[in-house]
């Protein structure tokens, strides 16, 4: 059956027109009322048809969080077109095999882009027309101004679609190879946002800080698409900025704040955080990475229920739950699936496992996406016949149901036949008081097989024994976890995500090691 599934501002305009969708934070938090950002989408749909966009035709995006880019992703939900959002921390070799990888027919950049876009423009074939968002900055002076959208007023005719039909291809947050591009239906995104709304309580009265970058799922789908869904509100920043998470925060205008680990750490070690008052906000929750219990604490003794959320591209992202009862009762754990969310866990034969055992994550439901773009043989091994997501992620089930995440399968330490999750390590290391970040990686051994190294970043100003941080995590870890080696580094790498690349640790510390031996 198909319905007008695009048209979500369309809908909720004609519910609460003068309600706040957005505030722009780049023009001086601006208020945009769902009516007004509907008639601004509608322009857009109606520019992207005049240059001859079609259903099904996929749509570029290379530019920082601005409301335009907003205006695009419910644009091309309205057209039934495909928004192909581009991580911009990628080189323009990396962005044109992206580019070959969905044949976007349409590109649209920022004004910080300008010059990628004409290194990019010879290795990207199937685009057929080039839109500026600030007319100011165009790669070339052929390229179509994106306010030439003002003078679009004709109306767009709904397009009946079905929930299968895409909406996003968004690019997993992959540290080898060349990332996956994960089909988000129009099925995945609604469901998501059921999910998430009847789960986690939002309502129309939450308004949500948007730093998260919108070529990653948690920028598109954590919060946004969620309040869109129960009419609440979006603060559209550019990005993270520590000092204007503060101010948010400080306003009292904001009740919902996503973020990843690294974020939140950068928060506690900034000189304004012992001032700030997270305690106002309705939600605060991480998400991405595996965060370290200190920052869990750090927000405890604040009054504030700090969480760890889990997802994953293909799946929500949002899957989980954990009651702000349990968070200090059942610290690091992610809680239980949402409302239409089938979980399992199993063996490497497949065997289900029970309460206790650690096993690969399995996620069913229909907010899993339709699949990689493309590639349907990756498609394959990762969905089954019968809808099951293997997630590639390790967790265990306690006795009461809930559940936490341990680490990554590919990322296990098998120490003399010992398994080693190196989140468990990861979080007792970043406990000592001089530790700013750490990674736990492995290592090749002749006798154990392979073992821990622990790759530290100290807290500014401070110094930082390996002799001290080996003692202090003896003193809470069994032997067999604790780390061999510790390797001070300056600053750990991340991937576009935020999480910690530890692919690249590993080329940097580890196989430069093995090959001189």
């Amino acid at each position: 059956m198909e319905m007008y599934l695009g048209d979500w501002l369309g809908r909720r305009a004609r519910l609460t027109p003068d309600t706040i969708a957005l505030y722009d934070a780049q023009d001086a938090m601006r208020p945009i009322t769902y009516a007004e950002w509907n008639a601004r989408a509608t322009r857009t749909a109606a520019l992207l048809r005049r240059l001859g966009l079609a259903r099904g035709e996929r749509v570029a995006v290379l530019a920082y969080n601005t409301v335009s880019f907003l205006d695009l992703w419910f644009a091309c939900g309205k057209l039934g077109a495909i928004m192909q959002p581009l991580n911009w921390r990628l080189t323009a070799d990396e962005l044109a095999t992206l580019a070959a990888d969905a044949s976007p027919s349409l590109f649209v950049y920022g004004p910080d882009f300008a010059g990628t876009v004409r290194t990019l423009r010879a290795a990207a074939p199937s685009v057929h027309t080039w839109i500026a968002l600030d007319p100011a900055a165009r790669a070339d002076a052929a390229d179509i101004a994106f306010d030439e959208r003002d003078a679009c007023d004709e109306p767009v005719p709904p397009v009946a679609l079905g929930w299968d039909d895409p909406w996003v291809i968004c690019y997993t947050g992959g540290t080898t190879g060349t990332p996956k591009g994960a089909v988000l239906t129009h099925g995945n995104i609604a469901w998501n946002a059921v999910n998430t709304v009847a789960s986690w309580g939002l309502d129309a009265n939450d308004t949500a800080i948007l730093n998260a970058p919108l070529f990653h799922t948690g920028g598109l789908n954590v919060f946004t698409a969620p309040l869109v869904l129960m009419g609440g509100s979006s603060v559209v920043c550019k990005g993270f900025d520590a000092d204007q998470v503060f101010d948010l925060v400080d306003s009292g205008a904001v009740t919902l704040y996503f973020g990843v680990p690294t974020m939140f750490i950068a928060l506690q070690q900034h000189p304004r955080w012992p001032t700030v008052d997270f305690s106002r906000l309705k939600l605060v929750i991480s998400g991405g990475a595996p965060c370290p219990l200190p920052v869990f604490e750090e927000f405890w003794r604040r009054g504030v229920d700090f969480k760890t959320g889990y997802g994953l591209t293909e799946a929500g992202p949002n899957t989980f739950w954990l009651p702000p009862a349990d968070v200090r009762r059942k610290p690091g754990a992610v809680g239980h699936p949402l409302m239409f969310i089938d979980l399992k866990l199993v063996d490497p034969a497949g065997r289900e496992l029970g309460a206790g055992e650690v096993g690969e994550l399995l996620i069913r439901g229909p907010h899993v996406c339709a699949g990689y773009w493309g590639r349907p043989a990756e498609t394959a091994k990762a969905i089954s016949p019968d809808g099951w997501l293997r997630t590639g992620d390790l967790a265990v089930r306690d006795d009461e149901g809930y559940y936490t995440i341990v680490g990554r399968l590919k990322d296990v330490i098998i120490s003399g036949g010992e398994n080693i999750y190196p989140a468990e390590v990861e979080s007792v290391l970043a406990g000592h008081p001089a530790v700013a970040e750490v990674a736990l990686i492995a290592a090749p051994d002749p006798k154990w097989g392979e073992v821990g190294w622990a790759v530290v970043v100290a807290r500014p100003g401070l110094s930082l024994a390996a002799d001290d941080l080996l003692a202090f995590a003896a003193a809470r870890l069994a032997r067999f976890k604790l780390p061999r080696r510790i390797i001070l580094a300056d600053s750990l790498p991340k991937t576009a995500a935020g999480k910690i690349d530890k692919q690249r640790l590993v080329r940097t510390y580890v196989i430069p090691v093995t090959s001189d031996e």
